[in-house]
């Protein structure tokens, strides 16, 4: 059986006696462990970390655009999935797909420009042109405009 001895302060009410160091001993081996006045100055560093410490990260929690990314019945050209297309009929696979690699584009009119569009294709984008807006290209979008990982 361990049994551990407190050393130290003899009146820990004492202000002096409560200023000199106090050592955890185990009895079985008789080294310190660990200084009662360590372990609070660790736990009231801790605590002062945790509560006084903390700032707030500046990061920017949501995308302004998120619901034209496909959430709305605008599609921001620039940013969206191909699979954000697959709500107007004809623009998905083919033309979703020729938009996701053949951007960024400055204005939705820029999609007529797509090399090797067909007369089908090209009717296809007039039909659902109002239903497109071509906003700023955002890096984090990028990546995920062909395939992003969401499966059916």
């Amino acid at each position: 059986m361990d049994s551990t001895a407190f050393v130290g302060a003899a009146a820990p009410l004492r202000v002096a006696a409560a200023a000199r160091s106090t050592i955890c001993m185990a009895a079985a081996d008789d080294k310190p462990v660990v200084s009662r006045r360590a372990a609070l100055t660790g736990a009231a560093a801790a605590a002062l970390a945790a509560v006084a410490g903390s700032l707030p990260a500046l990061a920017e929690t949501e995308y302004a655009n998120v619901p034209f990314l496909g959430g709305s019945v605008i599609i921001d050209i620039n940013n969206a999935n191909v699979r954000a297309y697959a709500k107007y009929p004809g623009m998905y696979p083919t033309v979703a797909g020729l938009i996701a690699t053949n951007g960024p584009f400055e204005t939705v009119s820029d999609l007529y420009k797509i090399p090797g569009l067909t007369d089908l294709q090209i009717a296809t984008l007039k039909k659902y042109e109002d239903k497109l807006v071509a906003l700023t290209p955002t890096p984090e979008y990028e990546l995920d405009k062909v395939n992003n990982g969401l499966y059916r």
